[in-house]
């Protein structure tokens, strides 16, 4: 999935990932894409300090919703 997204610019300013040189940031089509096939879910469905494990299972998603 090399093409680029038309509004990939714009949407980099929004993109919470903060995984290190993600080729995919901003391009919310190719990130759901790549996380789908993982069986994982992106960025954008955890917090900011969730997000900073870099674990995308949906488990960890799940067990961060459990209160």
């Amino acid at each position: 999935m090399s093409e680029a997204c038309a509004r990939q610019a714009s949407g980099a300013a929004d993109c919470p990932c903060t995984y290190p040189g993600c080729p995919r940031h901003g391009n919310c089509c190719q990130c759901v894409a790549h996380h789908r096939a993982k069986d994982q879910l992106p960025a954008c469905y955890f917090t900011a300090e969730q997000e900073k494990s870099f674990d995308r299972s949906v488990a960890f998603f799940l067990s961060c919703r459990k209160g």
